[in-house]
């Protein structure tokens, strides 16, 4: 998809409802689904955090930027994530958060991103995170400069292997949860993507296709 054609959507997606909860199931392997149905999860006191779907051009083409997360002691290590953290006491706001984030972990100026709206929050069992994802853009492709003890690696996915169905594929994968166990997963740039990550992104996929469809 071209950036003109990205920019063109974006007044339709303002406007629209957004899918909520059943686009990420989609995403979401059985286990964990199962999971949130017993969970009181106010109960558990969830910290908050929040990530940006940054959406810019690269040689015209719209793509969206993930990050690898290091290997590390803890539950989301070595895996695909959006730029993104835990919220700070001096943040204002959700979108405050995911803004600052995006600037420390990859290097994104903050006055450049243009924030068309939120979408849904999901919740992290395993983390006890509520998540706030903000959907944004810029109109060129930042300077992008990666935060060493947060991300390994910045990837740059075009929109258009997003929308391609055939990149939805199951995973056989040991999580902190289960082990061996199949789940949906978005294979990006030869990377599984997989998780909240994945169920966010689901949200997003069918946000845009809706949006394309008005």
């Amino acid at each position: 998809m071209t950036f003109e054609t990205f920019k063109n959507l974006i007044p339709k997606i303002k406007k629209m409802s957004v899918p909520g909860e059943s686009s990420h199931f989609i995403m979401a392997p059985d286990l964990r689904i199962k999971e949130l149905n017993k969970l009181k999860i106010e109960e558990r006191n969830p910290r908050n955090a929040a990530v940006m779907m940054l959406f810019y051009p690269k040689e015209g083409i719209t793509h969206i930027v993930l990050i690898l997360r290091p290997d590390y002691e803890g539950v989301h290590s070595g895996q695909i994530a959006l730029p993104g953290g835990k919220v700070e006491q001096h943040d204002l706001n959700y979108k405050e958060t995911a803004l600052r984030e995006t600037q420390e972990e990859v290097g994104v100026n903050t006055n450049t991103v243009k924030v068309i709206k939120t979408l849904t929050k999901v919740y992290i069992p395993p983390s006890n995170f509520w998540v706030h994802p903000f959907l944004g853009f810029t109109e060129n492709r930042p300077d992008f400069v990666a935060q060493e003890e947060e991300v390994a690696k910045i990837i740059e996915v075009p929109l258009s292997k997003l929308l391609d169905e055939r990149n939805v594929v199951p995973q056989k994968l040991s999580t902190s949860y289960a082990k061996n166990i199949e789940v949906p997963s978005f294979e990006l740039n030869g990377y599984v993507v997989w998780g909240a990550t994945a169920m966010m992104l689901s949200e997003l996929k069918i946000s845009i296709r809706q949006s394309m469809a008005l």
